[in-house]
């Protein structure tokens, strides 16, 4: 299984900083001692890459064909990182407004999430999370697809999306409760965004071929993949 979690930082609109850290899972029921060689499209995406130590040949590090006796079970076979110098795409969008008034004591709040980059494939676990400033007492808002939690102690309002659905765009808005006689807050608050997505490594490594050489059967061979967020985060 090839998993990557994915760190965006978004400032105003602009993609500010993209990092991809990923690893190949491997999960081996095989008898005897067999030697797999394992290929990668796409592999000059990959930097700092590093190996297990059942990885025992490296055909060129451009190529990253990797030469292996496996271990039994699970095991991480090699991790990688894919930097801002290469292009990653986001999945979602975000549209976001964010107001504190300066009279009254409320403000509002309007956020619509939509499909990017996905590839075909269906995000799940969506989940927005925003940590209000101190002065924001309650939170009255109507979800067109989830539900919102609002913790006072906190101050963190949580908007599970759950599977984001194309045909109906997600959207959050309603009214800020504010404390009163406290200053309008100077800068709004940061949107942090989680998400997954099956069968989808969003820096576009795949793997090409697994071959199976000294022994005689012909194994199942299966691939998943899977784009999770480490950290998204959208400033305005």
């Amino acid at each position: 299984m090839t998993e990557e979690d994915t760190e965006w930082r978004v400032d105003a609109g602009t993609t500010a900083i993209t990092e991809i850290q990923g690893a190949i899972e491997a999960c081996v029921k095989l008898s005897g001692m067999p030697d797999l060689t394992l290929s990668f499209m796409n592999p000059r995406l990959l930097d700092d890459v590093s190996f297990h130590p059942c990885v025992w040949f490296r055909r060129r590090e451009s190529e990253r064909v990797l030469s292996l006796i496996p271990a039994d079970g699970k095991s991480t076979l090699m991790t990688y990182r894919v930097s801002s110098q290469n292009l990653v795409a986001i999945p979602v969008y975000v549209k976001q407004n964010i107001n504190f008034f300066e009279t009254g004591s409320c403000g509002r709040l309007d956020i619509t999430i939509g499909p990017k980059q996905t590839m075909g494939k269906t995000v799940e676990d969506l989940k927005v999370s925003i940590h209000m400033p101190k002065a924001v007492l309650n939170a009255n808002l109507t979800a067109t697809q989830g539900n919102y939690t609002y913790d006072f102690a906190t101050k963190v309002l949580v908007w599970d999306i759950g599977k984001l659905k194309p045909q109906k765009l997600p959207n959050l808005r309603g009214s800020l409760s504010m404390q009163t006689g406290i200053p309008k807050p100077e800068e709004n608050p940061s949107l942090n965004i989680d998400l997954k997505i099956q069968q989808l490594a969003i820096s576009g490594l795949k793997v090409n071929r697994l071959d199976t050489h000294a022994e005689k059967y012909e194994p199942f061979k299966g691939v998943k993949y899977v784009t999770k967020t480490g950290k998204f985060q959208v400033r305005t």
